[in-house]
């Protein structure tokens, strides 16, 4: 590792060129066809790791700091240099995987490395051909303009000049007034871009389909699947998911949202209405962000001897870039700097509760990267993403017994708007992985015919809301806002699939946390050793592709 006293905002950058990694990446498949046993083989393999540690490490950076501030002009055309160069980066990594695939000394690979990457590097040959290149470049320029446009975009309200990030505490205000103004100045600037939201969205679809042709399939949902590393299931387990939770979780959302509006005092629940729980309003956190550190301190120094030490490797080295900006992209996520075994977090603080589910969400993210970042096998840790996102989701669950440290006497309130904000999510995440299988089975529909689609699935998945006046929203424009639409197809579902799995955890925790955590534990350090469904059932938890199993987990949700 790299010097252990850095600061994440004084790292070095400097770029990685095309030309610099094509060379590197030659010398290790000149040695690797010429090593003669498997254990050579392995110790090129190690080199391998070590270029695509350095890689990704300075890639991160870039868009790291590219989304703190999109105006920023350096970062700007080093972000769309990696758009441009990445896809033969993943070339090279391909052409690489097939050599170890096709290796003669396969076996001893594959007792070295382990059977699920070999796995992996079959789907991967069956997502990436040097065909895509061109088009994959394309997508990329798409995706940072969609991305650019957004965050750029600003919203005038009461004086202040806010992106979209910022007005979300006016958005989820307890002053119903204040919430439908401020859901206004949003629709009526958002009805500005929508012509360049569907013009982006349209060549995204054609440029996948495009992609799904090239690699001989019928249509982009195969190619979209294999993009997603989904390793032990496929569409049709996804289908019956969704399915389930028409028929078992859509009802216990219904009576979810009946209560909360009868809680709110309203006659019917509308869009603005979304996301208030309390007639007082929502909890919000105490102080400001430096006592919602300070909180998550003593917290994570509560939890765990291994959460203590995670937290304070975070805050040593200020690995948090949580602030709202003006120009700073919207969401959060989590990374990891392999070259400096250090997790990332970058997030937009805005004074409501999301700021304290960054403490958790996108922690659980960084705490289980952090568990494993010493792995001797890379291939152990590139965990696909409904793992992923078990390990973030549960870990919210997990410490929902500290918010009175977020929120004192409201600790409660947060912990019931934490599980019906639960509740209410998976509907929305399977409406929106259906509305992409829609769209890419069908990409020859026009964005009136897509807005179509959504408006059925909102019936179907979501029949307790209206749109009272919303011009954007109300015109099923609510996809356009989702990044992983734009950005990441058949991303969300893991999301949703997560869910039911930290709701799992929750239900084991609330009869023995100490038993739970334990099996959360060794659930992170698995990684991705083994298959989705084998790690569940060896933390004793069930697939949500069994037959019964929502139907169970409604049964045992205690609202």
């Amino acid at each position: 590792m790299k010097n252990e006293n850095f600061k994440l905002s004084e790292l070095p950058y400097e770029r990685i060129t095309i030309e610099s990694f094509e060379k590197e990446a030659l010398e290790i498949v000149k040695d690797f066809n010429a090593a003669e046993n498997g254990e050579e083989q392995f110790l090129v393999h190690k080199k391998y790791y070590t270029l695509i540690e350095k890689v990704s490490t300075t890639m991160i950076l870039a868009t790291l700091r590219h989304d703190g501030d999109v105006s920023n002009k350096f970062y700007e055309e080093e972000q769309e240099y990696y758009d441009e160069i990445s896809p033969k980066i993943e070339s090279f990594k391909v052409k690489y995987q097939k050599l170890l695939f096709d290796s003669k000394y396969r076996t001893y690979l594959e007792n070295k490395i382990g059977q699920v990457p070999f796995k992996d590097i079959e789907i991967q040959l069956k997502a990436f051909d040097d065909v895509l290149i061109p088009l994959k470049q394309e997508e990329n320029a798409l995706t940072s303009r969609y991305n650019k446009l957004v965050a750029q975009t600003k919203f005038e309200f009461r004086g202040e000049t806010l992106n979209l990030s910022l007005l979300g505490k006016y958005l989820k205000s307890k002053d119903r007034p204040t919430r439908i103004e401020a859901a206004k100045v949003r629709s009526e600037k958002l009805l500005t871009i929508t012509d360049e939201l569907d013009e982006i969205f349209d060549k995204l679809v054609a440029n996948r389909n495009s992609q799904a042709k090239a690699m001989k399939y019928d249509n982009y949902v195969e190619l979209g699947y294999y993009n997603m590393k989904r390793n032990s299931y496929d569409k049709n387990d996804v289908a019956n998911f969704r399915n389930q939770v028409k028929e078992f979780f859509v009802p216990l959302a219904s009576k979810m949202h009946e209560e909360r509006r009868n809680r709110l005092g309203l006659e019917k629940l509308d869009f603005v209405d979304e996301g208030v729980y309390f007639l007082e309003g929502n909890p919000i956190p105490i102080g400001t962000a430096d006592d919602i550190f300070a909180a998550g301190k003593k917290m994570y120094s509560e939890l765990s001897s291994e959460t203590n030490e995670f937290f304070n490797f975070m805050l040593n080295h200020e690995l948090f870039d949580v602030l709202g900006r003006p120009n700073k992209a919207t969401g959060g996520y989590m990374d990891m700097l392999m070259l400096y075994k250090a997790p990332i977090i970058f997030a937009n603080f805005n004074g409501t509760s999301d700021d304290v589910d960054v403490m958790t969400h996108e922690c659980g993210h960084a705490f289980q990267g952090y568990l494993t970042r010493n792995y001797e096998i890379v291939e152990n840790n590139n965990i696909t993403m409904e793992t992923a996102e078990t390990h973030s989701m549960s870990m919210e669950f997990f410490t929902d017994k500290w918010m009175d440290l977020f929120f004192g006497n409201r600790g409660d309130d947060y912990r019931k708007m934490h599980l019906e904000d639960a509740i209410a999510f998976i509907p929305y995440g399977c409406m929106i992985d259906e509305f992409q299988e829609i769209i890419y089975t069908k990409p020859e529909l026009t964005p009136d015919e897509r807005r179509e689609a959504w408006k059925q699935l909102e019936k179907e998945y979501k029949p307790h809301l209206s749109f009272k006046d919303d011009e954007f929203f109300g015109d099923a424009r609510t996809w356009q806002m989702q990044k992983h639409v734009y950005n990441w197809p058949f991303y969300y579902i893991d999301y949703c699939l997560a869910q039911t799995c930290a709701l799992q955890f929750k239900i084991r925790m609330d009869e023995d946390h100490n038993d739970a955590w334990q099996k959360y534990i060794a659930f992170c350090q698995e990684s991705a050793k083994d298959y989705f469904p084998n790690m569940l059932h060896n933390a004793q938890l069930k697939s949500p592709f069994e037959d019964g199993f929502m139907k169970e987990l409604v049964q045992k949700i205690k609202l």
